[in-house]
């Protein structure tokens, strides 16, 4: 079955220079936490935070391939992949049997429920997750007086 890609982050993404994410574990929730786009999406402010809340995870990974490794061809789904730098929802062949499939997975447990396989392309890493569900919350910078 081939591996389709639904893009999920419209309106919005990470900081394109130093998202400087951060991934934090609370039960089955999996955080993650970085800098949003103010110079595309000019609705967010210097210093605002996202926060993608992926529940009912099983697993998830924050791993080193960045942009250049993808497009050297180092990622399971360069050239298959839309684009780098964007939060998408795989369905379909997952190419876990890829030669170049991660194997830094931290399990959380089985899966409570149907989860559905969520990847997102940061400047210099990859995050993805095994989830029931996701959410993204915003933290917006304190305003700074003029």
């Amino acid at each position: 079955m081939q591996t389709t890609f639904t893009t999920l982050n419209h309106g919005w993404n990470a900081e394109p220079n130093a998202p400087d994410e951060e991934v934090t574990v609370v039960g089955s929730d999996v955080r993650l936490r970085f800098f949003m786009n103010p110079f595309r999406y000019p609705e967010y402010a210097e210093g605002d935070v996202g926060i993608l809340v992926f529940s009912g995870c099983s697993q998830w990974r924050h791993g080193r391939t960045n942009d250049e490794g993808w497009y050297m061809g180092q990622c399971r789904f360069s050239g298959i992949a839309p684009a780098w730098g964007d939060f998408f929802e795989l369905a379909g062949d997952l190419l876990l049997d890829s030669p170049k499939a991660p194997k830094d997975w931290q399990i959380i447990g089985p899966p409570a429920g149907r989860t559905k396989h969520f990847l997102f392309y940061l400047r210099d890493a990859t995050f993805e997750c095994d989830a029931e569900s996701w959410t993204l919350d915003l933290v917006r910078a304190p305003a700074t007086a003029p």
